[in-house]
């Protein structure tokens, strides 16, 4: 029996198998970077041993140290997440050569699946061998690894080089591991999944389907189990590939088999040989823990002949600390507050008043919801969304309540170009315009030593919030008979709490203030000065960090005096896991170049100047 397992992982899903082991009376060791010294999966383990550095490359991703730890912690089992190391059958084989239980599937499993190319021959598949005009549109992919990283569409055969040449060079950084092969490109298709389970008795589990079609950068959004307008025929190919799959190389343990389908086709993707991060829809549905099965399975317990019957429809939406609008850019800082009702699970690596730094993936937490039906599990996550407190640095959340509440979604006709086609619908400012005058009554009175009582009316008072992008102005005044606002009636304001009236109906705000940035219910606005700091002014033409991070490369030949057209690339940046290319705003001359490869950025930091032509 297992007495004590060291997740080699971090964050949520460190969190989300603590919980299991606890639950089960089984001691959890962390691993934990310096910048994770006091990261939530670090506090809540019965122990945690330190890999110092602070990049995956130099902690979490060193699976000497992490066998190590294990050994130094006394655990006597290692569970290894998703990420990371977990589909690295070299450190599988370094944990059971320690004399260690391996908590995942046999290393040649893993080694079997985890070239994309060779995944694809196991199946009897092969990618494209050579490129012409009539298989376009393509999808040049990495081989190794996932999460989108490594991964180009592309529609025209001049462009094809380029992807080539940007994947290799983002699939070695994340990878260590250039290979890239191309196969077709399936437009508007769905991701679609089957979970699966093995024992090491021979009886493969095919647990049910899941749909993951809403993504960005090829990275999952919203997910949902089960996936649903599969006919009776098209789930039971999709199960019986995946079990295909699985006894093609004596699989065992928790996978994943990833399908695109198109009509009433599906074609084979890869397999994951782990945990996915989406694994609770599947069990809601089904009503089980899947890690406490992966530790029975380890402990080499048989599953039942027959898993048990799913019923009734799960949907999860992942929270992240980035802004949409802006290129999906990955935001940072202190999450003041995290709070979200007690009618959904919520899976997260973070508490209020944590920090969240540049090193690691921007997910702040999976929010999922169970109920009967998929409408009303669809409308139960929106509603748990829309009454969630998230203070800090901008996130996705609205993002994921319209996309849920959008027709597209709700009839369940969503694919993967679901954002390519939306995102500009879904990301439009429509934030609450009553939130700055609410904002401004309640620092009006939090800060009013005398509160808001005057004799004679005061001269208008005048505030300047920036909200979604743009800047407003609220005027107010204070009076005998408190504070008044044209066309609004105040009926009540404090520093914590604004409650208004507008043409008879009564609106209630919650306000929260941290510095200059303030929440006003689910609106976030940044309180502006009286006047604009003249030396906060940048020459045209200035590209400026628009989120802290690391310059990997910059555009080849490139160098100050270069041409350059509007849009051209110039540099990139990697935050938190992602790439983003910095491009020419304009038509015109390099005048300066700020970045080299490996400097370290933080936000307004001035890369490069392009003077316009």
């Amino acid at each position: 029996m297992i007495t004590s397992v060291l997740v080699a992982n971090r964050g949520e899903i460190a969190c989300r198998i603590f919980r299991t082991c606890a639950e089960a009376g089984i001691r959890t060791v962390a691993v934990h970077s310096d910048p994770d010294a006091d990261a939530l999966h670090t506090r809540v383990a019965d122990a945690a041993v330190r890999l110092p550095g602070a990049t995956p490359a130099d902690t979490y991703l060193r699976a000497d140290l992490v066998v190590k730890a294990a050994i130094a912690s006394g655990a006597d089992a290692v569970h290894p997440g998703y990420g990371f190391l977990s589909e690295n059958a070299g450190f599988a084989r370094a944990v059971l050569d320690a004399g260690l239980v391996w908590i995942g599937p046999p290393p040649s499993a893993i080694e079997a699946m985890a070239s994309k190319t060779r995944a694809k021959e196991l199946m009897g598949l092969a990618p494209l061998a050579e490129v012409t005009p009539a298989d376009l549109p393509v999808l040049v992919k990495a081989a190794a690894g996932g999460g989108g990283r490594g991964m180009r569409i592309v529609r025209r055969m001049e462009d094809l080089t380029a992807a080539l040449e940007s994947a290799r060079a983002e699939a070695t950084s994340a990878f260590g591991d250039g290979e890239v092969f191309v196969e077709p490109y399936v437009e508007d298709g769905r991701h679609v999944e089957v979970q699966i389970l093995a024992d090491t008795h021979g009886t493969v589990w095919a647990l049910g389907t899941r749909d993951c079609s809403l993504q960005r950068r090829h990275q999952k959004v919203i997910e949902e189990a089960p996936a649903p307008g599969l006919s009776d025929d098209l789930r039971a190919q999709l199960h019986g590939l995946a079990v295909r799959a699985a006894r093609a190389v004596d699989y065992v343990g928790a996978g994943t088999v990833e399908f695109l389908v198109s009509g009433t086709k599906a074609h084979f993707l890869e397999m994951n040989t782990r945990l996915q991060v989406e694994h609770p829809v599947t069990e809601a549905v089904f009503g089980i823990d899947l890690v406490a099965e992966q530790i029975r399975i380890a402990e080499g317990a048989p599953l039942p002949d027959e898993p048990p019957p799913a019923r009734g429809h799960a949907v999860e939406a992942r929270l992240y600390a980035e802004d949409p609008s802006r290129d999906w850019a990955p935001q940072t800082g202190t999450l003041h507050r995290l709070s979200v009702p007690a009618s959904v699970r919520l899976d997260t690596g973070y508490e209020s008043g944590d920090d969240i730094g540049v090193h690691y993936d921007p997910m702040l937490a999976k929010v999922v919801a169970y109920a009967p039906t998929r409408a009303e599990a669809v409308r139960k996550l929106a509603g748990a969304l829309e009454k969630a407190t998230i203070h800090g640095p901008t996130t996705n959340r609205d993002l994921l309540l319209n996309s849920l509440r959008h027709k597209e979604f709700t009839t369940a006709r969503m694919d993967t170009g679901f954002y390519d086609r939306h995102l500009p619908d879904l990301t439009g400012p429509a934030p609450d315009p009553l939130a700055p005058l609410a904002a401004a009554l309640a620092d009006a009175t939090g800060r009013s030593r005398f509160g808001g009582f005057r004799n004679l009316p005061s001269a208008p008072q005048t505030k300047r919030y920036e909200m979604a992008g743009e800047e407003h102005e609220v005027h107010y005044r204070h009076t005998r008979d408190g504070l008044e606002a044209d066309g609004v009636r105040v009926l009540h304001a404090d520093a914590g709490r604004v409650v208004l009236e507008v043409d008879g109906v009564q609106r209630k705000f919650e306000v929260s203030r941290y510095g200059d940035q303030v929440h006003v219910g689910g609106v976030a606005l940044k309180s502006l000065p009286r006047f604009p700091d003249p030396t906060a002014q940048h020459a045209p033409g200035s590209l400026l960090a628009h989120m802290p991070g690391t310059v990997v490369r910059i555009a080849d030949g490139l160098g100050e005096g270069s041409a350059v057209e509007a849009g051209q690339p110039l540099l990139w940046l990697e935050a938190m896991k992602m790439e983003h290319k910095i491009t020419a705003p304009v038509t015109g001359t390099l005048a300066a170049l700020n970045a080299v490869p490996g400097q370290q950025v933080t936000v307004g930091s001035l890369l490069a100047v392009v003077e316009p032509t």
